[in-house]
């Protein structure tokens, strides 16, 4: 198995979305805020705040901050992601890197042995995996810039989740078991989350006095709480000397004070491209999924895809994802390292010359990478660089959406990495430490090998759809690299094919990504969606997994806002509606 396909097997992300209404289903409608994600208690975290007359932003660190409680193995204070914030006042999207990134020691070799990649199971659960963690960092610019409260205020239902502990769901006992293999690597994971050697048992009272803790100094001394002092001295002794087991050995890592004492989250400019009368907004490199989906958008604007039989038109679908795919992986890198050509990859112009090498009958072979630079225009971009190896990326997220009363709006997709990170919990602090420098290519040359401060590259790809300038919904995802596909094919589902917001994101999900073959769910081979398929020569993946786990808010015609939650991926998700107050 290679390098991509571990990642994406290991692939873990959490949808937050906040729209409002009902708790315990997986969708509502209203008038106020909104929120959606897969966990009842983040959700009442983030109603919580927008009663107390927070905003979105308030709403969505709430949100995060008591998934890390409820859905620890998917996101957390250990990790990073992307925040991407519409501003109503000022009518203008904006969006919040705070990616993790490589710590000073690492060099592009870091991840060779003799001359040869390093084994990819053995780096993913070690200290070497460990990226400089950013989610704190982003939590406070975000709030600083953008929110109404202090981390006192949002942290505070988190807070009470850690304390008194929340039940353990089958879900969560179920990715307990699935990886109890790298958690109980090191002792303080395994006394966390395991009881006499096994996952806790169903129903049992799960508290986390440790993330408690961290979360209290967060909320006396802000951000710094984290990046100096004993929390960051235990994050750098942990990574040096993780906590291991009697007999087990892992390879240690080099984070040192300075490198989380310098870290810095990015205020970015989100990219953005036009579809069938709406105006879409993604996330800017150093993730990759704004820029994939925009150009695999700007493929289908070519066709007709409502006209067609609904085989056709999901086959349309997958090429137009493969292409993207194919160029996403070629060029797409942490920006302050690589001159991507994303001008190039999101002009019309280039997506009419690359729809020519679609072909619109049959399956594709694997494609090679298209040639933007003509497309570029772009003095700056001095050379056509030689053509890249295509290699795929990352793994587990949690995606999250907050609207408030006021018309701001958060889409926000973070994580740890693959499910439960590195494996290592912090101790005293209750946290899991991601793996995140697994999503560098381990060797090149290409665009995303490791390098001292770089940021790797990500696949996440919270988005918002604005239609005459007004905003019309917002979708995100986990799942790694099929992150990208599962916000494409929604995004399909709902304009092109016309469905409510639910249905799209309940329908099966397809995942072409440049292979042989297409990821599908469990149930999907043998229907007679996958066999109108095969006859145009798709082949399906030798084992369907669970493909995402989305959540969207829908801003209707009449005011009112719906929230979406998934119906049975991960869980049953939880959408809640906050009640106007008049």
């Amino acid at each position: 198995m290679t390098h991509a396909a571990r990642r994406l097997a290991l692939a873990c992300t959490i949808v937050l979305i906040v729209p409002f209404a009902r708790a315990g289903t997986p969708v509502a409608s209203g008038t106020g805020g909104a929120v959606a994600t897969i966990s009842e208690q983040a959700s009442q975290s983030a109603m919580a705040i927008l009663d107390k007359g927070g905003n979105a932003v308030d709403a969505a660190v709430a949100a995060a901050a008591t998934l890390g409680v409820t859905d620890p193995y998917s996101c957390g204070i250990g990790g990073g992601g992307f925040m991407m914030i519409y501003l109503a006042r000022d009518k203008r999207v904006i969006t919040v890197d705070h990616r993790e990134t490589a710590p000073s020691s690492f060099t592009p070799s870091v991840f060779q042995e003799n001359g040869k990649d390093s084994d990819f199971d053995a780096t993913l659960a070690s200290g070497a995996s460990v990226g400089v963690p950013g989610t704190v960092r982003g939590w406070h610019e975000a709030l600083s810039r953008y929110g109404t409260m202090s981390f006192k205020q949002v942290l505070a239902p988190a807070i009470g989740v850690a304390s008194k502990g929340f039940a353990v769901s089958e879900n969560f006992r179920r990715m307990s078991a699935e990886n109890q293999k790298k958690l109980q690597l090191f002792t303080s994971s395994s006394a966390l989350y395991f009881k006499d050697g096994k996952p806790l048992p169903l129903g049992t009272v799960l508290k986390n006095p440790g993330l408690a803790k961290a979360y209290r100094e967060i909320a006396a001394q802000g951000q710094k709480a984290f990046y100096q002092g004993p929390m960051a001295r235990a994050m750098v002794e942990a990574v040096a000397r993780p906590p291991v087991a009697a007999g087990v050995r892992v390879r240690a890592g080099k984070l040192s004070m300075a490198d989380l004492a310098n870290y810095e989250a990015r205020i970015r400019q989100p990219v953005k491209t036009t579809y069938r009368g709406y105006e879409v907004y993604g996330i800017p490199l150093p993730s990759s999924g704004g820029i994939a989906v925009g150009e695999a958008l700007n493929l289908l604007e070519g066709y007709n895809l409502k006209a067609l039989p609904r085989a056709s038109a999901e086959h349309v679908y997958m090429e137009a994802s493969r292409l993207a795919f194919a160029d996403r992986n070629a060029y797409l890198a942490d920006p302050e390292y690589v001159d991507a050509p994303v001008a190039g990859l999101l002009s019309k112009e280039y997506a009419a010359r690359r729809r020519a090498q679609m072909n619109a009958e049959r399956a594709g072979p694997k494609a090679l990478a298209g040639d933007p630079y003509p497309f570029q225009n772009d003095p700056s971009v001095p050379q056509r660089p030689q053509a890249a190896r295509l290699m795929a990326d990352n793994a587990h997220t949690t995606h999250l959406a907050v609207s408030d009363k006021e018309g701001n709006i958060v889409a926000y997709t973070f994580t740890i990495e693959s499910w439960g990170g590195s494996g290592i919990v912090v101790p005293g602090y209750g946290f899991l430490l991601n793996n995140e420098m697994t999503d560098f290519d381990f060797s090149g040359p290409h665009p995303n090998v490791p390098e001292a401060g770089k940021r790797p590259r990500s696949s996440m790809a919270p988005t918002i759809a604005l239609k005459n300038g007004k905003p019309a919904f917002t979708v995100g995802s986990p799942g790694g690299a099929t992150i990208i596909t599962t916000v494409l094919q929604t995004i399909v589902n709902h304009v092109d094919f016309g469905m409510p917001m639910d249905k799209a994101i309940n329908a099966p999900r397809l995942s072409q990504r440049n292979d042989v073959t297409t990821d599908v769910e469990p149930g999907f081979g043998g229907s007679a969606q996958a066999l109108a398929l095969e006859k145009l020569g798709y082949k399906w993946a030798a084992k369907p997994q669970e493909i995402g786990a989305a959540n969207a808010i829908v801003f209707n015609a009449d005011g009112s806002v719906t929230a979406v939650s998934e119906g049975k991926r991960h869980g049953v998700g939880s959408a809640l509606v906050q009640k106007s107050a008049n």
